[in-house]
């Protein structure tokens, strides 16, 4: 993926018109996720865990919430109210910068819900079928 392409998504997307990631997806909440937000609302991480989130089955068993959408949106604004210290995993959606490679698996399900994916994968197509260059 190439920062040029990247840079003309984000000029073209708005998340806040969006919000389709909150809406309809949860995060990975990490420990360190679960203990910096439960500290904010003076609860133990564990009264956190048990208030908003889940343990998915499988090897994984990963962290999410128990509700869509997710409890610290703004349904009338689409913002977050926990947005500086929101999971790190809202942080770095939709993991543009991440190599294809690495996370297929990521990038095609964003596709089905995050404009920016779906408009960088349209960029990255034209610029192959038209000889473009994808670097940087």
């Amino acid at each position: 993926m190439t920062s040029k392409l990247e840079a003309e998504v984000w000029n073209e997307v708005d998340c806040l018109s969006c919000a389709n990631c909150c809406k309809k997806m949860s995060p990975t909440f990490t420990n360190a996720d679960v203990k910096r937000i439960s500290a904010h609302f003076g609860q133990t991480p564990d009264e956190f865990r048990k208030k908003w989130l889940f343990k998915e089955k499988g090897e994984h068993g990963d962290w999410l919430n128990k509700k869509q959408p997710c409890q610290f949106l703004n349904l009338t604004n689409n913002k977050c109210s926990i947005y500086e210290i929101r999971p790190a995993d809202c942080a770095g959606f939709p993991h543009l910068p991440k190599r294809i490679s690495d996370y297929a698996h990521v990038h095609k399900q964003n596709l089905e819900y995050c404009p920016a994916t779906h408009k960088l994968v349209e960029k990255m197509f034209v610029a192959i079928n038209t000889g473009s260059s994808l670097k940087g």
